[in-house]
């Protein structure tokens, strides 16, 4: 083997290399994108459900650690 055929046989190997780390990339790319848009969803869903719990705390009336010991105390 001469080393043009050893070369072309490198570059031919080193292109495979490139072609495969290509799909893996895009794949990882793809898996990111679908993690990042769940996120957004739970961020969204626990923001809502934390302006739900305030608005039932203010709904709730007075807090009953604050209020006094009834007289029988």
């Amino acid at each position: 083997m001469n080393d043009a055929e050893a070369l072309a046989q490198r570059i031919d190997a080193l292109e495979m290399r490139l072609v495969h780390q290509d799909e893996i990339i895009e794949d990882l790319n793809k898996t990111v994108i679908q993690q990042w848009k769940q996120i957004d969803l739970l961020t969204h869903r626990v923001t809502r459900l934390g302006d739900r719990l305030e608005a039932a705390k203010e709904g709730a009336g007075p807090d009953p650690q604050r209020e006094p010991p009834p007289p029988h105390y």
